[in-house]
């Protein structure tokens, strides 16, 4: 569809050359901008327009305004757009003066079909991995600002806007949001975006440390301080000590070490573990979670004055579900990353049909998630385009499951998403109460049920049309929550909502001990 692809500005005074490449770069799947002059080219580059453009197709020879001017008043603005030059001319000092006024591409008139779409594919494809690699290394150096976040999205406009006034002053953050929208990454913006620019951006997921050694890692210890301190260790508040602390998943802390942050934040000091006297510092606080934190006042597992020293200033990321219009972008742009990290230059573009998939799937991993499918489908995809072919478990997950005699399949369920697994998993928790069966199925319905269920769904009825035991799907729910976490039993437990013994009774009584053991077992 037109609204998934590329814009292209194509700049020609010649009315037939102008339809005849609009033509052209529509069959390729792209929009189009026509511009008649190189003025009119300037002015839409300059304006607001210009952040649209992907790419530019330009003469070379026109009145007023030539080929060359255009270039150079262009990339005087710091607009970096791609353009590739055309002209009826093919000298070689032709194409040295296109190239260094910033031309990318120089083609000959009449240029083949064949030959642009291959340019404008290579420099779609470079334009995105420069974007990627820029984006990198501003966030290792802080100087990520909110310009180099990709999006089209009003919600995420009002992110930024949020996120842009918040910059400018030391107000404490509040980052709400679902696993994998990119908190982390509106944290660098804002950071790179205020006075601490440059300064260190320390990071700290607080789910993943162990309650033992949260204090530690946070305030650091003295030597000595306790059994196993051989060393002196420099907390993450001192490594921010200028700088900007990112606490993610907040709401994870235990309940002593949310008293000590409390003081940290009133009183700009710490106490390192084994420290004779509190040590003052400097810092910039920006906290995240995937939970509502208010609940979790509500329930007693989080402080209620520390609360409200936390959610000062609150911004909500939206779920990539409810701003569709980035995934065709953030598409191109994994790709273009994965395409030159798996050495397969080749892969250059993803098809219509599959961008329409792709925004069809409700990502419930959300951005991660996107990147790693994108990921999956690079290393599987033998072609020039990424296709729905390389797409299975979206396509499946997409459909609906089929119907059959006696069973009314409910509205797609819920889809269960890892953070950092390359796949998903799509399982209803709970059939809903209009879903109803067949006191005896019919034989038809016997042959349907024969079949696999598709992709992520676990089959509530056996080969015969009764009701699974519930020993077999439990058992076949654990192995997929193996398989899905790659063996990680902490993940594993926490997801299934059992602790880790219980967990590993059953893997015995299933005999799945195998199972874990060939994913590595991980804690």
């Amino acid at each position: 569809m037109e609204s998934n692809s590329s814009r292209i500005l194509i700049v020609d005074d010649d009315p037939i050359q102008r339809r005849l490449l609009q033509e052209a770069v529509k069959r390729f799947g792209h929009r189009v901008k026509m511009a008649e002059n190189g003025v009119e080219a300037v002015r839409i580059m300059t304006g607001p327009e210009g952040a649209d453009i992907d790419l530019i197709i330009l003469d070379m020879v026109m009145p007023e305004l030539d080929g060359i001017g255009v270039l150079t008043q262009i990339r005087s603005q710091k607009i970096s757009t791609p353009v590739i030059v055309q002209t009826a001319h093919g000298g070689i000092d032709a194409v040295v003066s296109a190239m260094n006024a910033g031309a990318q591409d120089f083609a000959v008139k009449p240029v083949s079909p064949e030959r642009l779409n291959v340019s404008i594919r290579n420099l779609l494809k470079v334009s995105a991995l420069e974007g990627e690699i820029t984006r990198f290394r501003k966030q290792a150096s802080g100087t990520l600002t909110f310009s180099d976040i990709i999006t089209n999205s009003p919600a995420m406009e009002r992110v930024i806007n949020l996120g842009t006034r918040a910059a400018s002053s030391n107000i404490p953050i509040l980052i709400e949001g679902e696993s994998g929208v990119g908190k982390e990454l509106i944290a660098s913006a804002i950071q790179g975006s205020g006075d601490r620019k440059n300064k260190s951006l320390v990071t700290v997921n607080c789910g993943a440390i162990p309650d033992n050694l949260v204090e530690s890692i946070l305030f650091g210890h003295e030597k000595g301080a306790f059994t196993g301190a051989v060393d002196k260790h420099v907390g993450k508040f001192q490594e921010a000590h200028g700088g900007t602390l990112f606490l993610d998943e907040v709401g994870e802390l235990p309940t002593d070490v949310q008293v000590k942050l409390l003081r940290a934040i009133q009183e700009n000091e710490i106490e390192p573990i084994g420290a004779k006297r509190p040590m003052k510092v400097d810092f910039r606080l920006i906290s995240a979670t995937n939970r509502r934190l208010v609940d979790q006042v509500k329930e007693g597992a989080f402080r209620e004055d520390l609360f409200y020293r936390l959610n000062v200033f609150p911004i909500w990321i939206p779920p990539l579900r409810d701003r569709r219009e980035d995934i065709p972008a953030l598409s191109r742009h994994f790709l273009a990353r994965f395409a030159a990290e798996e050495g397969k230059p080749q892969v250059s573009a993803i098809a219509p049909d599959a961008l329409d998939l792709l925004q069809a799937y409700n990502w419930p991993g959300n951005i991660r998630q996107l990147e790693n499918t994108v990921f999956r489908a690079v290393v599987l995809c033998d072609g020039a385009s990424l296709t729905i072919d390389d797409f299975p478990q979206v396509s499946a997950a997409v459909q609906q499951a089929p119907q059959v005699p006696g069973h009314r399949i409910p509205e797609p369920p819920a889809i269960i998403g890892s953070e950092d697994s390359q796949t998903s998993t799509v399982t209803p928790t709970s059939a809903p109460p209009e879903t109803t069966y067949a006191d005896a199925p019919t034989s038809a319905s016997q042959e349907a049920f024969r079949h696999a269920a598709p992709f992520g769904f676990m089959r509530n009825l056996d080969n015969d049309g009764h009701v699974r035991q519930l020993n077999d799907v439990e058992e076949e729910l654990i192995r997929t929550a193996i398989n899905h976490y790659s063996g990680r039993m902490t993940e594993v437990a926490k997801r299934l909502g059992i602790g880790r013994s219980t967990l590993y009774r059953k893997l015995k009584e299933y005999g799945l001990e195998e199972a874990a053991d060939g994913k590595g077992a991980a804690a």
